[in-house]
């Protein structure tokens, strides 16, 4: 194979895993069979070795092999990652309101919006993506500085290592180009139908 072919391969070989990773670790939906994708990944995995120059930080053959660090070094919030409040009735939530209400201005408040959602249990993390590429992953520490464990989260199937520029074929939503800087907050947990699966490949 020519290097401007492999890489065209490269290219696509990269979409299709991600799209499908994405179907399956997010949407919980499936296309095709795991034994297809392990096809998939081991064609993309050889070209990489054959022409190591189109090697890139998001292919997905960044995430096999990758030993997760037992030691981390300490990283800087660049805003401080603080935890959020717990809130148990409606009264609570109006409280919140009416607090907040009084630090803003009423541009402010005509520009608010916000959702609720069942609160998940996890570990408290950072993403740092610039340009859509995933750079860094910190946990929250103590809201001010945290540690890098970005190695361990590329380990993580959900996570994505590029900004998909189409975010859902159902939403019809379309990020044409990402921003420079993106910093997302969130929790890292495992499901117990997850949990189940991993326990079952350990008695393999």
């Amino acid at each position: 194979m020519k290097k401007e072919e492999a890489k065209k391969r490269i290219e696509k070989l990269r979409k299709l895993i991600n799209y499908h990773r994405y179907l399956y670790h997010v949407l919980d939906r499936q296309e095709i069979s795991d034994s297809a994708l392990d096809s998939l990944k081991k064609e993309l995995f050889d070209l990489e070795q054959k022409f190591p120059e189109f090697i890139a930080p998001d292919s997905p053959t960044q995430r096999v092999g990758g030993e997760p660090l037992k030691e981390f070094k300490k990283v800087r919030h660049p805003q401080p990652m603080l935890s959020f409040n717990d809130a148990f009735s409606e009264e609570d939530m109006r409280d919140w309101l009416e607090r907040i209400s009084k630090l803003l201005s009423k541009e402010e408040l005509r520009r608010l919006d916000f959702f609720c959602e069942l609160k998940f249990d996890g570990l408290a993390i950072e993403l740092t993506y610039k340009d859509g590429i995933f750079q860094m992953g910190a946990t929250r520490g103590d809201g001010f500085v945290g540690e890098d464990v970005t190695q361990n989260l590329k380990t993580i199937e959900a996570i994505p290592l590029r900004i998909p520029v189409v975010l859902g074929r159902d939403s019809g939503q379309e990020l044409k180009k990402p921003p420079p800087l993106l910093v997302a907050r969130g929790e890292v947990f495992i499901s117990k139908k997850e949990f189940k699966r991993l326990n079952a490949e350990r008695k393999r």
